[in-house]
């Protein structure tokens, strides 16, 4: 049980970790277009 003490708050710092990594994510930018890698792969720019 003394390893609780230990996981629980390790847990949740990773768990912070990772919602601030995805709010980070979303203001930057980084899912504004999702359908343009997409449609971008069928484009035939080949010179």
């Amino acid at each position: 049980m003394d390893v609780l003490i230990f996981l629980v708050p390790l847990a949740i710092g990773l768990g912070l970790v990772g919602l601030f990594a995805f709010v980070w994510a979303l203001r930057s930018g980084q899912y504004d277009d999702v359908e343009g890698a997409a449609l971008r792969m069928l484009s035939d720019d080949d010179l």
